[in-house]
């Protein structure tokens, strides 16, 4: 006789008088593993086979199988399959001349947390139902004394999985602090094996991958220099550069992907360019430590990507979907009211066409013809650009930088002091820990400020956009590139209201304002408020 049956014998499947037994006994199948990345199936395909012959030795009407593969029960993630194995139990219960029993291979693959299997506890025992698992135990959910069995049996495998937890934790944050790889090779590397005397694994290291390097750098030069998100993204699909989760085996994948993984999104594309580690930089639960593996771009591309980001989430650009210079977010306002500028079809038909037009998105006070001002301040910009000292413009001024950069050594500095008080025993390995954690916030947030007061601009991303062929340069731009230079600048265009009207247009109606200059000669300079 098995476990399973003499546990059926002793709770009294075929002691309870005949009379008063229900007529059909009904049994749910849950079946659970926690990983299978490549989503083979095997273990949850083994589990709910020997649930079966668990039910048929039984004599068990099987009401539903479910099973959750790739899932975990202890980190809370969602577990639908589980809720609709629950929720089908209860319904089933309330049957007439129904017994439900919910069954599952071991108790760890049913419950691992505390809340949630009392929940199902509380449940089961209003539904009347009872719980069996194949490797042993049979429990009456109506039975305080079968509750508390249940209760104490699913908590050691609570425990063992908290222990796993901080284990794996302490793991990780050793991996972080010596600059290691945590799991798969990312993209823009690839992993080279050590091995020992033996010619087993003895550790690794990652080194760049020449060809997914060169990608990372021309996605990051390219939306520097102004392209959008969209065609930076188009063109990689276009030319067939296959995306980072090529050839991998996932359980789900994005709408429109291809069955294996190739194409980019501008999602991904995005995530790829502002990761912290292409400047050699581990992230591990929100703080920064130096990485093992080589930077790909400079901390100066990445601060830039990261405050051109920034900046239009304030201002909800979308370059990607614009069509015209002026017309998203705060760099033309209308002189009157201060409201931006949008683009409507302004003229009379009878005397010619009628032509786009910037006009006053608040009370339509000003309107101005698109061409004429793009032209115009095309023109000023390439003046200025054309300037010997024009490239100064963009560096900005890095002072700010280097103080947080220089507070991040001196924090770094007293974190490597800390370990050798350790060493020499003036303090405690808790006191090491707790000093070690408050100064790697302290740095983290000192190497970000440094990395937000950096220049916004990369020209070098814009061949020849100052000097002698500042003309030809800007003319080759496209419209979301020219913003850009327009953002490096500081530009920022006020439109009043014309004082004459007639053809023409009237320049002494614009005024600009150089944010990272003393001013300009041949505009008109003024505060604009």
């Amino acid at each position: 006789m098995g476990v399973a049956h003499a546990a059926r014998e002793s709770v009294g499947f075929s002691t309870v008088n005949t009379k008063t037994l229900p007529r059909r006994t009904v049994v749910l199948l849950y079946a659970r593993i926690s990983e299978d990345p490549r989503d083979r199936r095997r273990g949850v395909n083994r589990q709910m086979a020997d649930l079966r012959g668990f039910a048929e030795e039984n004599g068990w009407e099987v009401g539903g199988e479910y099973i959750e593969n790739d899932v975990s029960a202890h980190s809370g993630e969602e577990r639908p399959e589980y809720d609709r194995f629950m929720a089908a139990a209860i319904g089933v219960a309330r049957e007439p001349g129904v017994r439900v029993v919910v069954a599952g291979y071991h108790p760890s693959r049913v419950w691992r947390r505390r809340v949630e299997r009392a929940q199902a506890i509380e449940d089961l025992r209003h539904a009347g139902c009872w719980v069996a698992f194949e490797t042993g135990g049979l429990f009456n959910m109506a039975k305080a004394s079968d509750r508390s069995q249940l209760a104490n049996l699913g908590e050691s495998d609570t425990a063992e999985s908290e222990v796993k937890s901080e284990r794996v934790a302490r793991a990780a944050l050793e991996r972080a602090q010596e600059g290691r790889a945590n799991g798969a090779v990312a993209y823009g590397w690839r992993r080279q094996y050590e091995y020992d005397a033996r010619g087993q694994v003895d550790g690794f290291h990652d080194v760049e991958d020449p060809e997914q390097a060169a990608v990372v750098r021309d996605i990051v030069t390219r939306l520097l220099a102004g392209e959008s998100l969209l065609g930076v993204t188009a063109d990689l699909n276009a030319r067939g550069v296959p995306s980072p989760g090529a050839g991998r085996v996932l359980k789900r994948r994005a709408v429109g992907q291809t069955d294996d993984g190739s194409l980019w999104n501008k999602t991904s594309v995005k995530k790829l360019a502002l990761r912290p580690a292409n400047v050699g930089i581990r992230v591990h639960q929100g703080v920064e430590y130096k990485a093992a593996w080589p930077a790909l771009i400079t901390d100066e591309q990445h601060a830039q990507l990261r405050n051109m980001f920034a900046g239009r989430a304030v201002v909800r650009e979308l370059p990607g979907a614009r069509k015209y210079l002026l017309t998203w977010g705060e760099v033309a306002t209308c002189g009157p009211c201060g409201a931006v500028l949008r683009v409507a079809t302004r003229g009379n038909a009878k005397r010619g066409k009628k032509q786009p037009t910037y006009v006053c998105d608040g009370a339509g006070c000003v309107g101005r013809n698109v061409e004429a001002l793009d032209r115009y301040v095309g023109r000023v910009v390439v003046g200025v650009l054309s300037r010997p000292d024009a490239a100064d413009v963009f560096r900005g001024d890095s002072t700010a930088a280097l103080t947080a950069l220089e507070r991040a050594e001196g924090l770094k500095a007293r974190q490597a002091t800390a370990a050798d008080d350790y060493a020499a025993g003036l303090i405690t390995r808790e006191q090491l820990l707790r000093i070690t954690s408050t100064l790697a916030g302290q740095i983290t947030e000192a190497q970000s400020e440094a990395r937000r007061l950096r220049p916004s601009f990369d020209l070098d991303a814009f061949d020849g956009l100052v000097g002698e062929r500042a003309a030809d340069s800007w003319e080759a731009l496209g419209v979301a590139q020219k913003r850009r230079v327009l953002d490096g600048l500081g530009l920022r265009v006020r439109v009043d209201r014309v004082s004459r009207r007639g053809p023409g247009f009237d320049e002494s109606t614009i005024a600009l304002r150089w944010a990272r200059t003393d001013g300009w000669p041949g505009t008109r300079q003024e505060t604009l408020g």
